[in-house]
């Protein structure tokens, strides 16, 4: 039965998006980037904390 909204998706709600844009903005983040974003990046690390994963290659498996 769903009741609302997941916690990680309240947990993102929280994360104040245009400063992460600005600073990855003034640091170059995203130069050269083909397909993974700093803020898709930063998604994925958030779950993998929530889920205990160790690493980007724990959560694909």
């Amino acid at each position: 039965m769903e009741l609302g909204r997941t916690l990680f998706s309240l947990i993102m709600d929280f994360v104040p998006w245009t400063s992460f844009d600005r600073i990855v903005k003034r640091y170059n983040g995203d130069a050269g980037v083909r397909s993974l974003r700093c803020s898709e990046q930063f998604r994925i690390m958030t779950f993998a904390q929530m889920t205990y994963r160790e690493s980007l290659r724990d959560i694909e498996a």
